[in-house]
């Protein structure tokens, strides 16, 4: 069920009235509404997906309660070594055995000798990456000693499969989370009112700047001219695709999350005014950059502490953007992504102090102004990256931007598309950069103008959804 459907239009009323009308006198009766309602959306893509997800959920409901019952060390290495293979495994097997199995073959291939491998012809779990970790966190931190395990497996079940942010996040932490569906929540009219505002935002994203500028992605990258500037322009349009697209989602979800009297956490802020890369992930995708440096970057620095401090820090940057460009799926590509994401953190890890003096010496604004263009430039050559099909088709790209043809103009059906959605695009940034500091970009900004003036605005932005919606398509990250 996608959040831009008349399906999402019709359900989220329906849950909303029988939730606080009808099962808010009870929490267990109202978690075990949120559950049902949550498989009810989960499994309107297919019902089969239902069954894996509530394998995860009993596996770590049990292994959480068996960790926070165990007193000796090596029980709850066992039991947390269960988790991870069971959550890990079924996330490879799904996501990952073809591409192993492929893999294999093509290295043996290498060698002249040739055989083939047994492929699985299963679909792709929607989410699966995004709960994997979800639990997993549970799981790891009841080890931790962060958090006791929870009893009520009816909330813990509901805190797994919370549809409003199950499918493509934002990862929650069970400290932040779960303590929520454990205690009476009431109905606050401002809370939901701002969980409209963002929701009304998020579809502005979705709808507007991401799917017209999906459109002009695909016509370019499909037209018969291949030059550097119709790479270029592609590229461009891109990075605003799947920012539009994914902070949409984060923003839909988690507005229809404080319908529900929930908070979840904020997964982008404002990342596109960046003056460095470092500084881009600590706004991008939040919840899954800060899961990669609790559970997997600073665990790896301390067991790599005996290194050379740099050196050291180089191969843990490595080995973490590795994994987080292979979390985005089973290609070479993600691959190289997170690797380039490793390099150009390292660099920038390195040259710290030598960055900080060229600050100091030269007039801010401009430094910040110039950082600010060439941190865009970085994402975009990494987003050609991203958005290819295969390697080869990153290197024919890569191979057209540096040519010649980089300076011809780019032919292309939609040019009146093209047009209106960069207009769109300014627009968008503009209010993004207004509203930086917010939770989310039209989060206090209209609270500034009269009521008039407010209501005017949230009525052009329903318009401008109506009139300048893109042809309607599936989240970036659903694929995930």
């Amino acid at each position: 069920m996608l959040f831009n459907s008349l399906e999402f239009a019709l359900f989220i009323p329906v849950v909303f009235i029988l939730y606080w009308f009808i099962t808010n006198k009870n929490l267990k009766l109202q978690n075990f509404f949120l559950l049902v309602a949550s498989y009810f959306f989960y499994g309107w893509w297919d019902w089969r997906f239902l069954f894996l997800i509530f394998f995860s959920t009993c596996v770590d409901y049990l292994v959480g309660l068996k960790i926070g019952q165990s007193k000796e060390d090596k029980s709850r290495k066992i039991f947390l070594w269960v988790s991870l293979f069971v959550n890990l495994g079924l996330l490879g097997i799904f996501k990952y055995y073809n591409f192993f199995a492929d893999s294999f073959v093509d290295a043996f291939s290498f060698f002249g000798v040739s055989f083939e491998s047994a492929r699985l012809n299963i679909i792709l779990p929607v989410g699966i990456s995004f709960y994997t970790f979800q639990t997993l966190s549970y799981t790891i931190d009841i080890y931790k000693e962060r958090i006791k395990p929870t009893t009520d497996f009816i909330a813990f079940a509901a805190f797994i499969s919370f549809f409003p942010q199950l499918v493509a996040g934002p990862i929650e932490r069970a400290s932040n989370l779960l303590p929520q569906f454990l205690k009476k929540r009431v109905f606050e009219y401002d809370k939901a009112v701002d969980g409209m505002r963002q929701i009304l935002w998020g579809l502005f994203k979705k709808m507007v700047i991401a799917d017209n500028s999906a459109s002009l992605v695909d016509a370019l990258l499909n037209s018969p001219d291949q030059s550097g500037s119709t790479v270029v322009l592609a590229v461009i349009f891109f990075t605003f695709q799947v920012y539009g697209d994914f902070s949409g989602y984060s923003d839909i979800a988690i507005g229809t999350a404080r319908l529900m009297g929930f908070n979840l956490m904020q997964n982008f802020a404002a990342p596109y005014f960046s003056t460095n890369m470092t500084d881009f992930y600590r706004k991008w995708h939040i919840s899954l950059s800060t899961w990669i440096r609790d559970y997997i970057y600073t665990p790896l620095g301390l067991r790599l502490r005996h290194l050379n401090r740099s050196y050291g820090y180089i191969i843990v940057f490595l080995i973490t953007f590795t994994l987080f460009g292979f979390w985005h799926g089973a290609n070479w590509t993600f691959i190289v992504f997170g690797i380039i994401q490793g390099i150009i953190l390292s660099y920038e890890y390195r040259s710290r102090k030598m960055r900080k003096k060229v600050k100091a010496a030269v007039n801010k604004k401009a430094y910040l102004f110039i950082s600010g263009i060439l941190t865009y430039a970085v994402w975009c050559f990494s987003c050609l990256i991203f958005r290819a099909e295969s390697m080869s088709h990153a290197i024919s790209m890569l191979d057209s931007v540096f040519s010649l043809s980089l300076f011809s103009f780019p032919e292309f059906n939609g040019k009146k598309l093209a047009l209106t959605t960069t207009i769109f695009i300014v627009l968008f940034m503009t209010v993004e950069w207004f509203g930086k500091n917010e939770q989310y970009a039209i989060g206090g900004l209209p609270l500034k103008f009269k009521r008039p003036l407010r209501w005017f605005f949230y009525i052009t932005l329903v318009a401008v959804i109506f009139m300048y919606a893109g042809e309607k398509q599936e989240f970036v990250y659903f694929q995930f």
